[in-house]
């Protein structure tokens, strides 16, 4: 082997020594590196409008309420009497009550609606079931449901902790009444009857129970 070969081979395997060396000190970097990127500290990541602040705004009160209205306040000191009560939850079931109630009128069935109305709804409701069937009269009707209800005012009693909410309808159904004879003497079998009402609900917050009670009908 003749002596610039030797030459040759030496400096390749003191390069090749070299390059080992720096990658054991630099590393590998292929094209474009990317800055480190690092998990923020959750506490720094966190912005005054992502905070939950005590004492903020309701939401199961002011999503049917205005926010600061006389209705918000009493609603507000009813959950803090009864930390169970929700605003949301009260107005699902009031839409139920409308319904079992309204058709247990029209259906002349007072008693199975007795526990969930007052004296004097109960009263009302039996003085025009008694004038029905004086007269012969009796009544076909068909719910179709509620087509708008909101929450139209609230109250709360600090002294006897009583609240009432009046919450107001509107609902669609037929209704036809009959005669004697059968024949109809009021109404249509087809044509739907648009009506408003506006009721209100009343409960004692510290009681127990947790039924409320009708105590007010009107439009």
């Amino acid at each position: 082997m003749n002596s610039p070969l030797i030459q040759l081979l030496v400096l390749a395997g003191i390069a090749v020594f070299l390059i080992i060396r720096l990658r054991g000190v630099l590393g590998t970097r292929e094209g474009f590196e990317k800055p480190a990127v690092t998990r923020p500290d959750p506490d720094r990541r966190r912005t005054p409008e992502f905070d939950v602040i005590d004492g903020g705004p309701d939401l199961d009160i002011t999503d049917h309420v205005s926010e600061g209205s006389a209705a918000a306040t009493a609603l507000a000191a009813m959950k803090r009497t009864d930390p169970s009560f929700n605003v949301g939850e009260f107005l699902g079931g009031a839409r139920g009550a409308y319904e079992m109630i309204l058709m247990a009128f029209e259906n002349s069935d007072l008693e199975s609606i007795k526990p969930f109305i007052s004296d004097d709804v109960y009263e009302a409701f039996a003085g025009v079931v008694e004038d029905r069937e004086r007269k012969g009269l009796t009544v076909e009707a068909n719910f179709i449901g509620v087509s708008d209800m909101t929450l139209a005012h609230a109250e709360f009693d600090e002294a006897t902790k009583e609240g009432d909410i009046s919450v107001r309808f509107k609902s669609e159904m037929t209704s036809v009444v009959r005669d004697n004879a059968g024949d109809i003497v009021e109404g249509s079998e087809k044509e739907i009857k648009r009506q408003k009402d506006t009721w209100t609900f009343s409960r004692s917050m510290d009681s127990g129970d947790p039924n409320w009670r009708l105590v007010a009908t009107g439009e």
